[in-house]
C-alpha cells in the first residue's frame, strides 16, 4: 500500500519509479505513437528510477539508520545476525528511527541522572562512614595514649578512661554489625524466618527492653487505647522486632522530655495490619523527609552524633520491610511529632 505508515525502501523506490515512468512515458506518444516503444520507454524509465531511488535510500539514508542502531544497541553482530538485519528484517522507517532514537536518548538521560545521583550518595556515604569510624577510633586512641603515658597508674582516671574506651569500642562493634546487616539486606542474602505471632506482644517486649532509655528522658511508651486486641501477623518476628527497636530508639533520641511514644494497630480489610509508631518529639522538616531512610543521613548532625547510634537505624528498617515486600512511610510536622507506618500481612 502506498500510504501505509512503515514503508520499506523497495516499496518507496517502486512507487516513485512507477510515478515518474507514468508521468514521462505519455510524452513519447507525441514523438512516436507506437505502443511497444512507449511501453519499452516506460519500463526503462521505471527501472532507472527504481534503481536510483532504492540505492540512494540504501546508501545515504538506511545505512546511516543502521549505524545509529548499532550505536544504540552497543553490540557487535555476528555474520548471521548481520545478514538477518540486512536482508530479512524489515527496514525501519525514518519515523520509527526517530522515535527509537528519542527513546534511547531519554533512557540514557535517565541513566545519567541516576548515575550522578548515585555518585553524590556514594560520596556522602563515604564521608559519613569515615566520620562515624574516626570519632570512636580517635577517642579510643586518645584514651589509650593517655593511659600508656602514665594515667593507668592514676586511680582517679584509669577506670573512667577504660570505661569510655569500652563504650567507644561498643559503638564501633554496633556500627560494623549494622553495616553487615544492611549489606545482607541489600544483597538479598539474609534468610527470613516467617511465622505467625501477635504483633502487640512484640511491641510490649521492645518497650520493656527500652524501659531504661525511656525513663532517662521521662518518656512514656504505650499501645494506643482501643488497639490492645491481639492481632496475628505473618512475618519474621526477630526482624520486625528489630524494626520496632530502631523506630522506638529513634523516637527516644528525638523525643521531648516527658513525651510519649504510642504504638497503634489497625486491621486493613482482611489481609493486612497497619502498624504505626508515633511520638510528640521535634518532628522532621519537609526537606529531610525523602532522605531519612538513607544510610547515615541525619537531620541534625551534631545532635545525632552526640546522642549516639550508627545512623543506619531507619535504613535497616526500610530494607527489612522491603524484604517483607512492604514499604515504610513517615508523616511528620516540626515541633508536633512523627509517625512511622507500615503494613504486615495477616496470612501467607
Amino acid at each position: 500500500m502506498p500510504f501505509q505508515k512503515n514503508i520499506s525502501s523497495r516499496q518507496l523506490a517502486f512507487f516513485i519509479g512507477l510515478a515518474i515512468a507514468s508521468l514521462i512515458s505519455p510524452l513519447i506518444y507525441f514523438i512516436d505513437s507506437n505502443w511497444k516503444i512507449i511501453f519499452a520507454f516506460w519500463f526503462v524509465i521505471f527501472l532507472l528510477s527504481f534503481c536510483i531511488v532504492f540505492y540512494s535510500y540504501e546508501i545515504f539514508t538506511y545505512r546511516k539508520i543502521k549505524l545509529i542502531y548499532k550505536l544504540i544497541s552497543q553490540t557487535k553482530l555476528s555474520k548471521k545476525e548481520d545478514f538477518y538485519f540486512k536482508n530479512i528484517l524489515p527496514n525501519k522507517s525514518i519515523e520509527e528511527a526517530r522515535i527509537d532514537a528519542e527513546n534511547w536518548a531519554e533512557q540514557k538521560r535517565s541513566q545519567l541522572e541516576t548515575l550522578i545521583q548515585n555518585e553524590i550518595y556514594r560520596k556522602e556515604f563515604l564521608q559519613n562512614l569515615s566520620h562515624e569510624l574516626k570519632t570512636p577510633i580517635f577517642s579510643i586512641q586518645g584514651y589509650i595514649d593517655t593511659l600508656i603515658n602514665g594515667a593507668m597508674f592514676n586511680a582517679e582516671v584509669n577506670t573512667k578512661f577504660l570505661q569510655n574506651t569500652a563504650l567507644n569500642i561498643e559503638r564501633l562493634v554496633k556500627l560494623v554489625e549494622d553495616l553487615d546487616e544492611i549489606s545482607k539486606l541489600e544483597s538479598g542474602t539474609l534468610q527470613l524466618n516467617f511465622d505467625y505471632f501477635i504483633i502487640q506482644d512484640v511491641v510490649k517486649d521492645v518497650f520493656e527492653i527500652m524501659s531504661f532509655k525511656l525513663s532517662e528522658k521521662s518518656i512514656t511508651g504505650h499501645i494506643k487505647k482501643g488497639c490492645e486486641q491481639p492481632l496475628i501477623v505473618y512475618a519474621d518476628k526477630e526482624k520486625i522486632k528489630q524494626v520496632f527497636v530502631n523506630l522506638i530508639e529513634n523516637a527516644i533520641k528525638y523525643g521531648k522530655t516527658n513525651g510519649t511514644i504510642e504504638a497503634s494497630f489497625y486491621v486493613m480489610g482482611s489481609t493486612n495490619v497497619l502498624i504505626e509508631i508515633s511520638d510528640n518529639g521535634i518532628g522532621i522538616s519537609e526537606e529531610h523527609k525523602h532522605r531519612i531512610f538513607e544510610r547515615f543521613y541525619r537531620t541534625d548532625h551534631a545532635r545525632s552524633r552526640k546522642e549516639g547510634g550508627s545512623g543506619l537505624g531507619l535504613a535497616i528498617c526500610k530494607h527489612i520491610l522491603e524484604a517483607h515486600q512492604q514499604i515504610i512511610d513517615v508523616r511528620s510536622t516540626v515541633e508536633v511529632g512523627s509517625t512511622f507506618g507500615f503494613l504486615l500481612p495477616m496470612n501467607k
